[in-house]
């Protein structure tokens, strides 16, 4: 009776383990990351390829974006967003609206206050021992001639993410990068919008996708 008491025990802690082991992964943005965490969104897309990948005991992932977000708002809501979670991980996915507000009759961010906010974000996060993944805004317009009206304002502030990586020794999600590679390939019409966005800006079905794939290659890397 005792032998198999314990081995009934034994199994239960077994099965309770997995979901206790894994780590809690936020995703910190604006309007691209709160759709992310609706159907079809980039972290339920994420959501899928590990399950896929039989990873589900290892990962949990939670959405933290609002729309309209820049990178002091960011800053102002980690506590409750972010810190109460007790996140292992935190990806930090913003800059569009920082960079696309300037021009929409809204209030941007100067690229002096981005760096220094956002290296205010990574200094907190890093002081409570989460591994912090820092991604560079992908785009605002798809054109590939660099005919966007924003392009060398979104190439500056790319900059300072990939500055602020090298700098802190943090992975980094390029998608900048990886965004303009894509285009190039399948965009030779050179449109602004509907390759990998619906509106210049926010994600469509592939452009969630691609996100999904290549923050999964990060965080698998971590």
């Amino acid at each position: 009776m005792k032998t198999l008491l314990f081995t009934s025990l034994f199994a239960l802690i077994a099965l309770l383990m997995p979901s206790s082991l894994r780590k809690r992964v936020v995703f910190f943005g604006d309007s691209i990351t709160q759709a992310g965490a609706k159907p079809g969104g980039y972290i339920t897309k994420m959501d899928s390829l590990i399950a896929l990948k039989n990873l589900s005991d290892r990962y949990e992932l939670v959405g933290a974006g609002i729309s309209g977000n820049k990178v002091y708002d960011l800053y102002l809501r980690m506590d409750d967003d972010v810190l109460s979670k007790e996140p292992a991980v935190v990806f930090i996915y913003i800059g569009v609206n920082d960079v696309w507000h300037k021009r929409t009759g809204g209030t941007g961010t100067d690229a002096d206050k981005f760096e220094k906010f956002y290296s205010a974000i990574i200094k907190k996060l890093r002081e409570k021992n989460i591994q912090v993944v820092l991604c560079t805004p992908a785009v605002i317009g798809e054109k590939t001639d660099f005919s966007n009206e924003q392009d060398g304002d979104l190439n500056k502030y790319s900059n300072i993410i990939r500055d602020l990586a090298a700098k802190n020794n943090l992975p980094l999600v390029d998608l900048r990068k990886i965004f303009l590679e894509y285009n190039l390939k399948n965009n030779p019409e050179n449109k602004e919008s509907g390759i990998l966005t619906t509106d210049r800006v926010h994600l469509n079905a592939k452009g969630n996708q691609l996100v999904a794939d290549e923050m999964l290659k990060v965080l698998q890397s971590l």
